[in-house]
Parts: C-alpha cells; sequence; structure tokens
C-alpha cells in the first residue's frame, strides 16, 4: 500500500476534477464540503475520500445539480444521486472517474470491474473512441502538471493495451480477405507510445483489411523488407514524441526517398507531431497527413 498516492493538494482536485481550486475554497467555506487535513508545517491537503468526493460532486454539477442542493445532501444522499444519475444517463458518465481511481491506486481489479460495466452496455470500439480516447488525453495533462507519475500512466495505458489485444485476437479468428488492401502499421526509431496505433490495427482488421503491425521503434530502412513481399502497402505511422533529433520533415523526406519514391506504396502519418509538418513540402499523392485518429477512422 506504500505505492498508493494518499495526500492530494487542492491543485489536484482541480485537476482531477475540473473545479477551479478557487471554486473549491468557496464550496468548502461555504457549504462545508470538506474537512482538509494539514502537514506539519500547516500545509493543508485532502484524502482520498475528498477526491472520490469531489468527482461525484463535479458529475452531479456538470449534470445541472445546484452546488447549494449538493452541499445539503448526506454522505449517501449524495451516492445515491450519482447512482441514479449513472442509472438515468448510462454508466459512461461515471467511468472516467473509476478509471481515475483505479489509476491513482493501481487498482487492477477496479478497472476491469468499470470495463466489464461498459462492455455489457457498449461495443468495444464505443467504449475506446468515447471513453478511453478522451481518457488518455486528461491523464496525459495530469502527467504534464504533475498530480500523476510515469508509473500512474504506464499502469492504465497497459491495463488498455490488454483489451485491444483481447479484441485484436478475436478479429483474427476470421481472417480478413487475401484481396483487402494491405496496411503496415509501425512507428518510428526510440517512438514507444503505441495505443492509438495499435487501436488503428484493431479497427482495420474490424473493417476487413489486411494489417500488419510492426510496433515500436521501427528503423525507416527495415520497411523496405515488406515491400519485398507485398504490393501497394499504405505504411501508417503515428508521431507523439519522435522523431527528436531532426524535423518531422526531414524524417518523412527520408521515408519518401527510402522507401515511398519509387513503389506504389504510400503513408498515412497521424499524432501530435503532424503540428509540425510544412505539407506544402511534402508529396500529398504520397503521404496523407491526419489531425486525429477520428480523421483517420472515418475514411476506413
Amino acid at each position: 500500500m506504500n505505492n498508493i498516492k494518499t495526500e492530494f493538494t487542492i491543485k489536484d482536485l482541480e485537476n482531477f476534477s475540473g473545479i477551479k481550486a478557487h471554486t473549491i475554497r468557496i464550496w468548502e467555506k461555504r457549504y462545508n464540503l470538506f474537512e482538509p487535513n494539514r502537514t506539519d508545517s500547516n500545509i493543508r491537503y485532502y484524502d482520498i475520500e475528498s477526491l472520490q468526493k469531489i468527482l461525484n460532486i463535479s458529475l452531479l454539477n456538470n449534470n445541472g445539480l445546484k452546488i447549494s442542493k449538493i452541499a445539503a445532501l448526506s454522505e449517501k444522499g449524495l451516492e445515491q444521486h450519482v447512482k441514479e444519475l449513472i442509472f438515468k444517463e448510462g454508466f459512461e458518465n461515471q467511468a472516467a472517474n473509476s478509471l481515475k481511481l483505479a489509476m491513482l491506486n493501481f487498482d487492477e481489479s477496479l478497472f476491469n470491474k468499470t470495463y466489464n460495466s461498459l462492455i455489457q452496455q457498449f461495443s468495444f470500439r464505443t467504449i475506446f473512441t468515447k471513453i478511453f480516447m478522451p481518457f488518455l488525453n486528461e491523464i496525459g495533462i495530469l502527467w504534464q502538471v504533475n498530480t500523476i507519475t510515469p508509473a500512474h500512466e504506464h499502469f492504465i495505458a497497459n491495463l488498455i493495451e490488454q483489451k485491444i489485444h483481447i479484441n485484436i485476437e478475436k478479429l483474427q479468428v476470421s481472417q480478413s480477405k487475401e484481396e483487402a488492401q494491405k496496411f503496415v502499421l509501425y512507428l518510428p526509431l526510440n517512438e514507444i507510445h503505441e495505443l492509438g496505433l495499435l487501436y488503428l490495427h484493431f479497427e482495420l482488421l474490424f473493417y476487413g483489411h489486411n494489417s500488419i503491425y510492426l510496433g515500436q521503434s521501427v528503423p525507416v530502412e527495415n520497411l523496405n523488407d515488406l515491400q519485398k513481399v507485398y504490393d501497394n502497402i499504405c505504411f501508417v505511422t503515428y508521431l507523439t514524441v519522435e522523431p527528436s533529433k531532426e524535423t518531422v520533415d526531414v524524417y518523412l523526406k527520408n521515408v519518401y526517398t527510402q522507401v515511398l519514391k519509387k513503389s506504389n506504396d504510400t503513408l498515412w502519418v497521424f499524432g501530435t507531431k503532424t503540428n509540425q509538418i510544412e505539407e506544402d513540402l511534402i508529396d500529398t499523392a504520397k503521404v496523407k497527413v491526419f489531425k486525429s485518429p477520428l480523421e483517420l477512422l472515418n475514411i476506413l
């Protein structure tokens, strides 16, 4: 239990709930919603129950219940209103909060309980695009502001990755048609952020395409090995933190020169690094840039 974070600053509560620290302080004084503890040096901090409470308050408040009404509820009344809202609006409204707590406490059981509740109501595709994707974007921000550590991020990302692999395996039982478009998915050298690309592999299989997943840290010259076996390949890559030692334009130029130029193959690119691409410097007939995974999914 020593690895579990149990003390939170008011800024942590803001980052997790989306409610401004100033507003939390006002609510605390006006409605006596929380009783923060203090360190030996008189610094205020909150416990895990306070975090759970602010997440529940945020959920109700964002769905139209005034803070004065929320504050008048007992602890059981607050929980009951949350349950009623979940029943009325759907479990996905609470899923992000449960995922946050599972991540924070390295609680695999809570993650699986949350996922199993979701999969009873929604398809895996809906869960990933409507719940996991926004959640992953949010934990990226939480990491940037030091509310969580890389250990939290890796823990929850690995659990989500397991679910993607399970659903990929189900699709691979009924393989795609041999004549279908051939896609080769890979990440550049030293790039390890693969959840988005792995999910795209799932989507390509779902739509009946032939998809080969190479995964992390693939040197450009290794792509030539695929060309010895297949024609008319669509290479797909996800640029999150790499390339870092060269510009994205230089990297794409290398792929064009070494892989695409003398072939009928193409390259699809997405990820945060695409913001650095100067599109007038690339061959748009060979290289297509997508601003988001959802944009790419819309053309499958």
